[in-house]
């Protein structure tokens, strides 16, 4: 289940970033709507997937509350998804 996870932090980041730096600016400075509305259900896609399988992930490894809150908030932050696998999963793929 951390192997997932991880892959699900990972892409979910890519998502918001895709999201946020090309197809926002395209759909409001240049009026392209089109790769806003895909890129857009991917990451909504992405982003429940993340959380689902946080959940499932804390709860089959039985982490703090506080990491808990870690992973929910690093979803909601450019770059948190990445530094949240970075700095609490890698280690534990380690063990």
């Amino acid at each position: 289940m951390l192997k997932t996870f991880r892959i699900s932090a990972i892409l979910e980041g890519i998502s918001y970033l895709l999201l946020f730096s090309f197809s926002m600016p395209l759909k409001y400075w240049a009026n392209i709507t089109e790769p806003n509305i895909y890129i857009g259900y991917v990451h909504g896609f992405l982003f429940i997937a993340y959380m689902i399988f946080g959940l499932i992930f804390s709860m089959e490894s039985k982490i703090a509350p506080k990491k808990i809150i870690m992973l929910v908030l690093a979803s909601l932050l450019p770059f948190g998804t990445f530094y949240m696998e970075e700095k609490y999963l890698k280690p534990l793929s380690a063990l």
